[in-house]
């Protein structure tokens, strides 16, 4: 997947550059007209709006808790005070929309957000690191049983239920609604293939030692989202306290990332309302409102989706593979000259 993507963000950057293109909005309407432009705005907002969903829903559920199967997990904040109206799931969520979400939403340039940026990397590498420090510990001691290596499938509904992880892994590696932002704010625009390669090794790298170790650490009894798994005793040291800095760094993690998902979103909604307009950032009333409408649309998506995997296969298995895959390839059809060596052929062919 990992390499899927850097083909395809490399073919988007290489037809932008020849059509002179700024954004891939921009792109799709030199290649498609209106309609293209249009199709693509539609399903960026539809993808990120999703995608937005499903991050407050997990730092709900790492704040405030969960339940699965008929258990409950209990969130941070309710393991730290017990169960009270304020650390309940909306009033949680309503903080930190306001708070956190709201002050890094006000920047009108992406690469204003570079630092918070930076420290939710590193706030990823640290539950990485502490995962595979326990699961470490608990090899050398003896206490993790050898975990299952094949899936349980009994019926159809088990069978179907093995594809969910597609549009999960669909998901990690898109990229590709900001690559233009990033690229026309580089001082030197040569750059920004290093940046995609650096960025993508850095994430495979942190999504397999965590599927590895989380369910190394787990096994069967890993669920659908592992944070939830880190409200027991691990059976080693300092385990409250592990358990506590694994949830607390990955939702402050997911809040620091949220702004630059939601940058695009923003981006791509502005050019669909307001197509012949200025730049939203030079039009401050515009800039706000379209900050404040989605916030309220993601605030009431967290109240009526309560499982975030159930979100994922409406909205990912189409809608992510359309715009940032198909797409990619999709200016091939146009039949420039430029793209007609070989390999590019069978690249654009594939996606």
């Amino acid at each position: 997947m990992a390499f899927l993507t850097e083909s395809s963000i490399e073919l988007l950057l290489r037809f932008s550059r020849a059509g002179k293109s700024a954004s891939y909005g921009g792109l799709m309407g030199d290649a498609f007209g209106k309609t293209g432009r249009i199709l693509l705005q539609v399903a960026v907002l539809i993808n990120n709006i999703g995608v937005l969903i499903v991050y407050m829903i997990i730092i709900g559920d790492v704040l405030s808790g969960t339940s699965s199967s008929g258990a409950h997990h209990a969130g941070v904040l309710e393991g730290w005070f017990g169960e009270h109206w304020w650390n309940a799931r909306a009033f949680v969520l309503l903080i930190t929309t306001l708070f956190v979400f709201s002050p890094l939403a006000c920047f009108k340039r992406i690469d204003s957000l570079s630092y918070t940026s930076a420290l939710s990397v590193a706030l990823a590498v640290v539950f990485l690191v502490i995962t595979v420090g326990i699961t470490i510990v608990k090899l050398l001691n003896g206490s993790i049983a050898m975990p299952r290596l094949m899936p349980d499938v009994t019926d159809m509904t088990s069978f179907w239920k093995l594809f969910t992880t597609v549009p999960v892994l669909v998901t990690a590696f898109i990229c590709h609604y900001n690559v233009h932002s990033i690229d026309n704010e580089l001082e030197d625009s040569t750059q920004i293939k290093p940046v995609v390669r650096t960025a993508l090794a850095l994430c495979s790298s942190v999504y397999i030692m965590t599927s590895i170790f989380g369910f190394l650490l787990f096994g069967d009894g890993t669920l659908d989202d592992v944070l939830a798994n880190f409200d027991m005793d691990l059976g080693i040291p300092y385990s409250s306290l592990l358990n506590d800095a694994v949830r607390v760094s990955y939702a402050a993690h997911l809040m620091l990332v949220f702004p630059i998902v939601f940058f695009p979103l923003r981006l791509n909604l502005d050019g669909l309302l307001f197509p012949s307009a200025r730049p939203f950032h030079q039009a401050n009333m515009r800039f706000a409102l379209i900050t404040i409408g989605p916030y309220r649309y993601n605030l009431l998506g967290c109240k009526f989706h309560s499982k975030h995997l159930g979100c994922f296969p409406i909205h990912w298995s189409n809608c992510c593979s359309l715009p940032w895959f198909h797409f990619s390839g999709f200016p091939y059809s146009q039949g420039s000259p430029q793209y007609s060596n070989e390999r590019e052929t069978r690249s654009c062919v594939f996606l």
